[in-house]
């Protein structure tokens, strides 16, 4: 039960940085990489593994 907790929080924090280190660039930046920023949470939450 501890490994899935730690996993569980482990993915969550992998979660908020992603959305973090994206929210923090620019409108111009994100569509440079083919982002907007309606998909950051969708995006952050593939890159975190949910």
């Amino acid at each position: 039960m501890a490994n899935n907790l730690f996993a569980t929080y482990k993915n969550w924090l992998k979660y908020r940085e992603t959305c973090n280190e994206l929210n923090r660039l620019s409108n111009r930046e994100l569509n440079d990489l083919g982002i907007n920023r309606g998909e950051i949470t969708q995006l952050a939450k593939r890159a975190a593994g949910y």
